[in-house]
């Protein structure tokens, strides 16, 4: 079966899916991106999802001149033409093909690629797709100061995960942390610790990328009462912690068993809010009640 992106405003088969060498995103990372789930043919918090590449474009001076309904136009079609229901979706924006030089045009004629491949269903008849529950290992690389790189901008540079990532030893994520040596995030997720007295993440006003699914999360535990606190924590909190979690768009809700090679239970919170995620997406997305 043939798979087809959409690549400036084209529906072409992956193996004619090409972008020029001399595009800026190639040379220099210099572009916007956000993943996203369908579900039942529906994007999930396509809104929030819109709104953060706004900001990060915004954050990079791309101005692309694409609306957003555009935008969703172009990965409905992507979807429609691969016929997949559920999948996973990738909306890349580039400041596209410029003269080789670091410093940018302000008119730009952007390149714009939406990336599908099928997932299995989620909502409460689906089934998680990464395989078992993650472990966890602090590394030594650390988070880019908002300063630098601001935090929430979703950009191609992705450099600094990749380095963390090269570091992990028998685990599949790192927990990095910023330069004062608290947590901020995983390479490509949220962190979330379970303790006696409640849900705790580590707060937007560090260097921490505001998660889609974070935020939902946020959201679903302080309906179901679950006490909520945002902070700045050492690494030595989450190792102690009673329960761990990680969350991003593909792996949804996805429990910790280690971090730093020590245990930690699957427990009662990971599993309500794991539960309440999927009643989200089966309501808003499955048409379920």
């Amino acid at each position: 079966m043939t798979t087809y992106y959409h690549v400036d405003g084209d529906l072409v088969p992956r193996a004619e899916a090409t972008v020029s060498v001399d595009d800026r995103g190639f040379r220099y990372g210099d572009g916007a991106f956000e993943t996203l789930r369908a579900y039942g043919g529906d994007l999930f918090e396509w809104a929030a999802h819109a709104e953060r590449l706004e900001r990060t474009c915004d954050a990079l001076s791309l101005e692309h001149g694409l609306s957003r309904e555009a935008l969703r136009d172009r990965i409905d079609e992507t979807l429609v033409a691969n016929d997949f229901a559920d999948a996973y979706v990738r909306l890349s924006i580039t400041r596209g093909v410029q003269p080789g030089t670091l410093t940018p045009r302000p008119a730009v004629e952007p390149t714009v690629v939406v990336y599908v491949k099928p997932l299995p269903r989620g909502g409460l008849e689906g089934e998680p797709v990464y395989d078992g529950p993650a472990t966890l290992q602090t590394v030594k690389a650390r988070r880019v100061p908002d300063a630098s790189l601001p935090a929430a901008a979703k950009t191609h540079n992705y450099l600094p995960g990749i380095l963390a990532r090269t570091e992990l030893y028998d685990a599949d994520e790192a927990l990095v942390r910023d330069l004062e040596g608290y947590v901020a995030e995983g390479t490509t997720s949220n962190v979330f610790f379970v303790t006696e007295s409640g849900l705790h993440t580590p707060t937007t006003a560090g260097p921490v990328l505001p998660g889609i699914t974070r935020a939902v999360v946020l959201e679903l535990a302080e309906e179901a009462g679950i006490p909520v606190s945002e902070g700045f924590y050492e690494p030595t909190a989450v190792r102690e912690a009673d329960e761990v979690f990680l969350t991003n768009t593909t792996w949804e809700v996805r429990p910790v068993t280690s971090v730093d090679g020590l245990a930690v239970d699957a427990g009662p919170v990971t599993a309500l809010l794991s539960r309440l995620f999927d009643k989200r997406v089966e309501r808003t997305c499955y048409g379920g009640t």
